[in-house]
């Protein structure tokens, strides 16, 4: 499950682009403001103040930060799937990086008035 921050333009994106570049159909989507997105706030005690942006739960383990990017690449095709090996930089110089984009990312890339809505062909994979 790949928590994500609904109107921040530079996660809907990124959210595109993990559809069209993963391997097999795996990931479910959520925004962090969707109900069922609060539910698995709570359910894993995330404070998404401590996380800022992108959350993701594989096999019962969270993800934050740099770990939470690197680990999604690895759901992804070649050559996007190399992403993965950015953990052989130190975490915090990873997390350093991630969180200047994070702060940064409304002024950057913009945001939406309100979260995406999946088409049909991709329901199934977003939780409401």
């Amino acid at each position: 499950m790949l928590l994500f921050d609904g109107v921040c333009n530079l996660c809907n994106g990124s959210i595109q682009f993990i559809l069209k570049h993963e391997k097999n159909s795996d990931l479910k989507f959520s925004a962090i403001q969707s109900e069922a997105g609060q539910k698995l706030l709570s359910q894993y005690s995330i404070d998404p103040e401590q996380t800022n942006s992108v959350i993701l739960i594989s096999d019962g383990v969270v993800y934050t930060e740099s770990d939470a990017v690197a680990k999604v690449a690895e759901f992804l095709k070649f050559p996007y799937n190399l992403g993965s090996y950015m953990k052989v930089v130190p975490r915090p110089i990873r997390n350093a990086t991630y969180k200047k984009v994070a702060s940064n990312r409304y002024k950057w890339f913009g945001q939406k008035e309100s979260c995406m809505i999946p088409t049909p062909d991709l329901r199934n994979r977003f939780l409401q």
